[in-house]
C-alpha cells in the first residue's frame, strides 16, 4: 500500500459551523476536543450504563441544517496517518464514475417540507472515502450476533467478510460465538469467504447468539487483548444500546478500535432508518399463515382463522401481513386499543361479520391486548435476558374468550389458532432482503476503514447513512394510528377503529412531533391517551367525542359502506 499521508493534509473540513445544542452561541470552529468526555448515563431495560452520546456531534451547515454527526477517531486520537483506500486499484469498481463519497454529502431526515419549514437534521452519507485509517494487513476484525434470530443475519455475516476481503483486502476477520459473552468465553471461528460462501441460504446465524451477558470491561479487555481493531455488532436495540456503552469505553480508553453497528429487529421498531432488515421476508412468510387461517375458516360454517404474529410493541408485521394479505378481517395491534365487550367491541364485530360473510380471518400482534388479560390475571412481572418484558400469550386468552362468548350466545363457530411466531423469524432472506443486508453490510465496513466509528448504518428516506447510536436507542419506531397507512388497512379489512367508550384520542390540538414512517412519508405522531368514560356521559360529552378525528373519519366510512 502507498505511504501514509497526514490526516491533515488527506480529509478536507466540512463546511459546517460547530453547533453546541445547549446555547444559542454557535462558535466557527472544526477543531474536535480531544480530551475524554464526561459521561452522562440514562437508565434503560438491560441495566446498562447507556450513553447519551456525551458530546453530540451536532453541526450547523450554511444552508440552515443541523447534521448530527457520527464520532471519528480525529476526535480523541489526533493526528492519525491516513492511506489511499484500496478500491482506486479494484478493476471491479474502475467502470464506476465518482465512487467515492464527497466529505460534505448528507442526508436529509425529512424530505417534505413547507415554505416555511425548518431546514431540519441531517446525517452523514454513507460509502467510501478517498482516504482510509487504516493499511489493510494491519485490520483485525470481529463480527458478532446478539438477540433474537432474524432472517438476513447470515447474509450481513457474508458481506461483512467478503466486502472486507474483496474491497479492501482484509483478511483476518474473526466471529464470536453467542453473542456478547463470546468475546470473553473465547468462542470463536475464523471466517474467510470460503467459510460464509454460502451461508445466506440459511436461517439464523451461523455465528449462535444470545440475549444479555453484556460485561462492558470484560468485552473491551478481549478486544484489546486479541488486537482487534474493528468490532461490527448486529443486533436490535438493547444491542446497540451494548455496542453504545463498548464505544464509550472503547475512546475512554483511547484505542483506535472502530465499532460499527447493523440495526436487526423483526419488528421494525428501530426508529431513524427507513425500515429493518428481515421485515420484508417476515411479512412475505406470514402470508402463508394466513392463507391456511383464510382457507381453513372459509372451508366451515362461522369459520374464524385466528393468526398471531410477532410484534412486541410495534404492530408492522401484523399490519403489513394484513394489507398485503387482502384476506384479513380484522388486524390488532398494540397501537390501537381494542376492547372486547359491549357496542362497537371486538365480540360485536365479529357477530356481525360472520352474519354477512360466514367466515372471517384476524391477525393479531402478539403485544395487542395485553392489557385486557392483565385485568382478568394475575399480570407476570418478568424479564428476559436483554430486559423485555415476558409476555402472556394473549391469542390463545382471547382465542378461547370467543368460545365462550358464543357459546353463551348459542352460535356454533369453528374457530382454528395458528401461531407461526418463530416460523417467520427462522427462514432464510428473501431476494430483497439480500440485497439490503449486502447494503447494509458494506455501508458498514466503508465506515469503518474511514476512520468512523460509534455508529449504525441505515437507509434514512432511501439513502444509507452513518446515525449515532443514541438515535436508534432514545425511542421504539411505532404504527401511528392517524397515518394514512393505518387508515389503508382500515379501508382494506372494514374494521372499526374500535376507539369507542373506553379509549379516546388525545386533544387533537396537541402539537403533534413530525417523525419518519417505514414508506418514506411524513407524518405527526400521534399520542394516544387512554381515558376511561364514566358510563352516564352527557349530550355535550358525546358531541365532543364525535370530534375526534379517527371518529369522523370512521363514521363517514360507515355512511358511504352501509
Amino acid at each position: 500500500m502507498d505511504s501514509p499521508i497526514s490526516s491533515s493534509a488527506s480529509i478536507s473540513t466540512p463546511r459546517f459551523r460547530c453547533f453546541d445544542p445547549t446555547s444559542s452561541y454557535s462558535a466557527s470552529a472544526t477543531t474536535p476536543n480531544h480530551s475524554p468526555s464526561p459521561r452522562h448515563y440514562i437508565s434503560n431495560k438491560a441495566n446498562l450504563p447507556i450513553s447519551i452520546n456525551s458530546d453530540p456531534k451536532i453541526v450547523a451547515g450554511e444552508a440552515g441544517y443541523f447534521l448530527e454527526d457520527v464520532p471519528h477517531f480525529f476526535d480523541y486520537i489526533p493526528d492519525l496517518p491516513t492511506y489511499p483506500n484500496p478500491l482506486q486499484d479494484n478493476p471491479a469498481y474502475s467502470v464506476v464514475k465518482q465512487y467515492f463519497v464527497n466529505v460534505d454529502d448528507t442526508v436529509a431526515q425529512r424530505i417534505v417540507v413547507q415554505k416555511d419549514s425548518p431546514r431540519g437534521r441531517h446525517f452523514r452519507r454513507a460509502g467510501p472515502r478517498q482516504k482510509v485509517y487504516f493499511e489493510s494487513e494491519d485490520v483485525y476484525a470481529c463480527i458478532v450476533t446478539c438477540g433474537g434470530l432474524c432472517p438476513g443475519l447470515n447474509t450481513v455475516i457474508r458481506e461483512i467478510v467478503c466486502g472486507l476481503y474483496h474491497m479492501y483486502g482484509v483478511h483476518k476477520v474473526l466471529g464470536i460465538e453467542g453473542g456478547y459473552r463470546g468475546f470473553y468465553a473465547r468462542n470463536t471461528i475464523p471466517l474467510t469467504p470460503k467459510v460464509v460462501n454460502d451461508i445466506h441460504k440459511r436461517g439464523g446465524t451461523i455465528l449462535g447468539t444470545s440475549r444479555g451477558g453484556h460485561d462492558t470491561s470484560k468485552i473491551v479487555d478481549s478486544i484489546q487483548d486479541r488486537g482487534i481493531n474493528q468490532v461490527y455488532i448486529i443486533g436490535g436495540d438493547g444491542t446497540q444500546k451494548g455496542a453504545s456503552v463498548i464505544f464509550e469505553e472503547i475512546r475512554r480508553r483511547g484505542l483506535k478500535v472502530a465499532v460499527a453497528g447493523i440495526p436487526k429487529t423483526i419488528d421494525n421498531d428501530i426508529p431513524v432508518i427507513d425500515k429493518s432488515f428481515g421485515f420484508d421476508t417476515a411479512v412475505e412468510e406470514a402470508q402463508r399463515a394466513i392463507n391456511a387461517a383464510h382457507v381453513e375458516s372459509e372451508s366451515m360454517e362461522n369459520g374464524i382463522g385466528f393468526v398471531k404474529l410477532m410484534g412486541r410493541d410495534s404492530g408492522f408485521i401484523a399490519m403489513y401481513a394484513t394489507l398485503a394479505s387482502r384476506d384479513v378481517d380484522c388486524c390488532l395491534i398494540p397501537e390501537s386499543p381494542f376492547y372486547l365487550e359491549g357496542a362497537g367491541g371486538l365480540f360485536e364485530f365479529i357477530e356481525k361479520r360472520l352474519k354477512e360473510h360466514g367466515h372471517m380471518v384476524i391477525v393479531m400482534a402478539e403485544g395487542a391486548g395485553q392489557e385486557l388479560l392483565s385485568e382478568s390475571m394475575r399480570p407476570i412481572d418478568q424479564q428476559d435476558a436483554s430486559g423485555n418484558k415476558r409476555l402472556r400469550d394473549v391469542g390463545l386468552w382471547i382465542s378461547q374468550k370467543i368460545k365462550d362468548h358464543f357459546t353463551k350466545r348459542k352460535m356454533t363457530i369453528n374457530l382454528k389458532y395458528i401461531d407461526p411466531t418463530y416460523m417467520i423469524r427462522a427462514v432464510p432472506s428473501n431476494a430483497s432482503d439480500n440485497v439490503y443486508c449486502t447494503l447494509l453490510a458494506h455501508s458498514a465496513v466503508h465506515g469503518a476503514m474511514a476512520g468512523y466509528t460509534g455508529f449504525t448504518v441505515g437507509p434514512v428516506n432511501g439513502r444509507h447513512a452513518y446515525i449515532p447510536f443514541r438515535r436508534v436507542i432514545e425511542k421504539q419506531n411505532k404504527v401511528v394510528i392517524t397515518d394514512r397507512m393505518w387508515a389503508r388497512l382500515l379501508c382494506s379489512t372494514n374494521q372499526p377503529s374500535f376507539l369507542d367508550h373506553k379509549d379516546v384520542i388525545g386533544d387533537e390540538n396537541e402539537e403533534l412531533p413530525q417523525t419518519q414512517s417505514i414508506n418514506g412519508e411524513n407524518y405527526f405522531e400521534a399520542a394516544t391517551a387512554k381515558h376511561r368514560v364514566p358510563k352516564d356521559v352527557t349530550e355535550e360529552q358525546e358531541r365532543g367525542r364525535t370530534t375526534n378525528p379517527i371518529r369522523k373519519w370512521e363514521q363517514s366510512f360507515r355512511s358511504h359502506n352501509g
